[in-house]
């Protein structure tokens, strides 16, 4: 029996225990669930190890997270920990370049536009509110990408780029170059 928790408990940030981690959900599917679950757990540490964790089993097999999205979608509005929120940014920018982008056919069946408008707020927010550049950065990129569905994004992207440009950092300003650009 897996005892999930102390598996999160001894992942650290390193990308071998990340990849093991990873590897024994996708052997465990069964296990999905409960890491999402411990995923909500937003308050502690345990929340952002499982992050790291499930942001790779993501970007191995997109797919693994598909049948819960309901309850990631849910994880959104409440992840603040910066080490929770990045991983959690970047499944959400996997999803949107899979649906958009790569046009994926097991995406699009899942990805439905209520779960797409939850990814538009989180992105937003993320973009506006006292982030690293890291999830400013992946939320640009879902943000532009969602925009080309939602008529209302790209010019609320473009202010909130253009009024935020000046603070950003050199990476953050490097980001929001090549969206306006796009823009």
């Amino acid at each position: 029996m897996i005892n999930l928790e102390e598996e999160i408990r001894n992942t650290n940030h390193s990308r071998e225990k990340r990849n093991h981690f990873a590897n024994l959900i996708l052997r465990n599917p069964e296990l999905l669930p409960q890491l999402i679950e411990i995923c909500h757990q937003v308050d502690d540490e345990i929340s952002c190890r499982a992050s790291w964790g499930l942001e790779f089993l993501c970007k191995n097999n997109l797919e693994a997270i598909l049948p819960h999205l309901d309850s990631f979608i849910k994880l959104l509005p409440l992840v603040h920990q910066d080490p929770a929120v990045r991983p959690v940014a970047k499944i959400c920018e996997y999803l949107i370049l899979a649906y958009y982008k790569k046009k994926s056919t097991e995406v699009r069946k899942h990805l439905i536009a209520t779960h797409r408008e939850k990814i538009t707020e989180a992105c937003f927010d993320w973009l506006i509110s006292d982030q690293k550049v890291a999830p400013k950065a992946y939320s640009m990129t879902s943000l532009y990408l969602l925009g080309t569905e939602f008529d209302w994004v790209h010019p609320e992207l473009k202010i909130t780029l253009e009024n935020n440009y000046h603070d950003g950092s050199a990476a953050y300003k490097a980001r929001s170059r090549m969206i306006l650009k796009k823009l």
